[in-house]
């Protein structure tokens, strides 16, 4: 047995002789000549037992030792007997979950420290069920729980975005290539001799294609989000759950899902015409210099105002997908968890948004390029007017790329918002207490593991 202090057991035999006795076999004589070991001065020691005797007679019984300190002067540990066994069980000292008497799984006791030596051991690591450890999060768990999602369930995270990333570039290459053609549009914009009035006619047709496209990509952003939010949060327990389970419960909660983002962008707008309607109005009154400024002025800080509401409301979504709230109510409860991190749910969001807009360009600007080499244009017609010819080939070849890049990232910005307001309810909530609860993790909160208290 290692002698290291926590393993041996005090009061056992040395390793060359048991309760002082001289071992069964005898070693060598010896030598006769061998002067005998001092004795200190005052007190004769006692007389040896025989030839080569090592230990004394009168040495104390083992149970009589006193127990050692551990390193560096450390208590010993809570338990029956530093020789002893630890009880074992749920909630014991030796058991799992339990305080772990000598370093035991899931304990504070003592137990081996860093570099296998002996310890006082940290607090048990949060219980992961499922993508993320059901504490706080950092921003990298966030994003990498968000990857986990993806990465483990992935016959039904790509099952859905594909789908609807396929359902919807048919949309649009149908419509861009029957009724939303703008290629004339275009051409009167690069068109240096054209008047006035062509050019708000095909300014406007543009700005009218590029509105339905936008329309029929947000349908299916908001499809793929209400989907992949049932999958997230399953995901989080360490449960799966397929199309049609996604499906089933998400679809109740659709229509006010395509109603509340619709709401967000109206509110953006909103605030941001109230913000230029003083410049408007002075502008229309006398025409001066200064109505200009005040517009600008007015509009500059309207769109502050807009960011900070659309962040505050960034996590309306998941609150009325996960707790089946209404609009108004969903806009409230991401007010209520947003209040006092906005900086932080700001800084999240945008990287997972920069993150997304990567991976698709990645993915999506060299199907262009290709699309743009195959079509009549060129890659050079491509590079100095930012669109192909806009033939059938250009359309399908570059609808692939935007598949696969619609692929891939409508599960990284719905991960990220999902996790993101778990963790903002895990900060101000305690939700990982019912989200243990949830995932069938035994004693979670009760002493064993530590809960993790609203912030």
């Amino acid at each position: 047995m290692n002698d290291t202090p926590g393993w041996a057991s005090p009061g056992s035999a040395p390793s060359d002789g048991q309760n002082g006795q001289e071992p069964a076999t005898p070693g060598p004589a010896e030598p006769s000549d061998r002067p005998a070991p001092p004795q200190p001065t005052g007190e004769p020691g006692p007389a040896p037992s025989g030839p080569g005797s090592k230990w004394s007679k009168e040495q104390p019984p083992p149970t009589q030792w006193p127990a050692p300190s551990g390193p560096q002067g450390a208590p010993p540990p809570p338990g029956p007997g530093w020789g002893g066994q630890p009880p074992s069980g749920p909630g014991g000292y030796g058991g799992p979950g339990g305080y772990g008497g000598y370093g035991g799984p899931g304990g504070y006791g003592y137990g081996q420290g860093p570099g296998g030596h002996p310890g006082w051991g940290g607090p048990p690591p949060a219980a992961k069920p499922g993508v993320i450890p059901l504490r706080p999060l950092g921003v990298g768990e966030i994003l990498d729980g968000a990857v986990s999602t993806m990465r483990t369930h992935w016959r039904t995270v790509l099952g859905i975005s594909l789908t609807v990333a396929v359902f919807t570039q048919i949309a649009v290459i149908l419509l861009q290539g029957f009724v939303l053609d703008d290629s004339a549009s275009a051409d009167t914009l690069n068109d240096p001799s054209a008047t006035a009035g062509e050019l708000t006619r095909a300014l406007g047709d543009t700005l009218l294609n590029s509105g339905v496209v936008l329309l029929i990509t947000l349908l299916g952003t908001i499809v793929a989000t209400a989907l992949l939010t049932t999958v997230t949060s399953r995901a989080v327990l360490g449960k799966s759950v397929t199309t049609a389970e996604a499906w089933q419960d998400a679809r109740p909660q659709l229509l006010k899902l395509i109603g509340l983002t619709f709401l967000l962008p109206l509110i953006a707008v909103t605030t941001a015409a109230v913000g230029t309607l003083p410049g408007v109005l002075v502008g229309l009154a006398d025409g001066g210099d200064g109505a200009v400024a005040l517009a600008v002025f007015g509009g500059l800080a309207a769109s502050l105002v807009a960011l900070w509401l659309m962040i505050r409301f960034s996590l309306a979504s998941p609150a009325l997908m996960l707790e089946k709230q209404s609009v108004l109510k969903s806009l409230s409860r991401s007010a209520k968890l947003v209040r006092g991190s906005w900086w932080r749910v700001f800084g999240i969001q945008l990287l997972a948004t920069i993150i997304a807009n990567i991976v698709a360009s990645i993915i999506v600007i060299p199907f262009a390029l290709i699309a743009s080499a195959l079509s009549g244009d060129g890659v050079g017609g491509f590079l100095n007017s930012g669109t192909g010819d806009l033939g059938w080939t250009f359309l399908i070849v570059s609808g692939v790329g935007s598949v696969i890049g619609a692929m891939l990232t409508f599960p990284i910005t719905a991960g990220v918002t999902v996790l993101l307001y778990i963790d903002q309810r895990i900060r101000r909530e305690a939700l990982d207490l019912d989200l243990a609860r949830a995932a069938g993790v035994q004693d979670y909160g009760s002493g064993a593991h530590g809960s993790t208290p609203g912030s």
